[in-house]
């Protein structure tokens, strides 16, 4: 299965130029479209997401991964990096940072390979997609592996981001932080509003700020039947403070 991760949007070609360079390269793998309204331009944020949403893929998955600012920069690395059980293919701009370092067991390289045709802003189809395609079948295009592959670890990140990552269609807002890391007493403050833990919408009143575990085990802040990000004003990027 090849999983596709980006923030190229639901509109406009570049979803569909990906797809039929895998369905050429790779046609009998299943395709899955997991998330392409990531975090636009913000490897960070996006990193912390990836990492809660690769555990309902099977075995040897390949994640194809593209939030790309830096595209075409000769310091920004196209990378294969393998995280216990999973392959993600993608920028080395951070993007697998979070993965990595809940990693047991580790792999990386760097993709030497090139197209004869490479675009300078589209790499995402010209050189990830190639290389997607060709782990999907269990070979790999021409690439280095890094001996030590946890000095490529970026160090100074936090091991959960306390930061309102992503805002669904109903105005949730999922943050960066486990909620296995914190209490059931924990208080989120935000806004003015101080809100407690509840295990589903229906167990708060209509139009009631609170937080919960969600699907892929981050903490998210909620309103039942309402849209918390309109009503209080949240946006991408806002702090979030936990008083337990």
């Amino acid at each position: 299965m090849i999983a596709l991760f980006t923030d190229f949007g639901w509109q406009g070609p570049y979803v569909g130029q990906l797809k039929a360079v895998l369905h050429r390269l790779a046609p009998a793998k299943p395709i899955v479209d997991l998330m392409h309204d990531a975090p636009t331009f913000n490897p960070r944020s996006a990193a912390y997401l990836l990492a809660s949403l690769v555990s309902g893929f099977g075995k040897e998955t390949v994640f194809l991964c593209v939030v790309d600012p830096g595209v075409g920069r000769p310091e920004r690395l196209p990378v294969i990096v393998k995280a216990d059980d999973y392959w993600f293919v993608g920028p080395d701009n951070g993007l697998f940072n979070v993965l990595a370092r809940r990693a047991t067991v580790l792999q990386w390289w760097d993709i030497i390979w090139r197209p004869d045709n490479l675009s300078n802003t589209f790499h995402g189809r010209d050189i990830f997609a190639p290389v997607a395609a060709m782990l999907a079948h269990g070979k790999m295009y021409d690439a280095r592996e890094e001996r030590q592959a946890r000095d490529r670890i970026l160090p100074d990140w936090e091991d959960d981001l306390a930061e309102i990552l992503y805002i669904d269609h109903y105005g949730n807002c999922m943050t960066g932080v486990r909620a296995s890391t914190l209490s059931e007493q924990t208080r989120i403050e935000i806004a003015n509003q101080s809100l407690v833990k509840v295990k589903t919408f229906s167990d708060m009143p209509e139009g009631q700020a609170f937080w919960f575990e969600n699907s892929s085990g981050l903490v998210e802040l909620a309103m039942n039947r309402a849209n918390i990000s309109k009503k209080l004003g949240l946006v991408e990027g806002n702090s979030v403070e936990f008083n337990c």
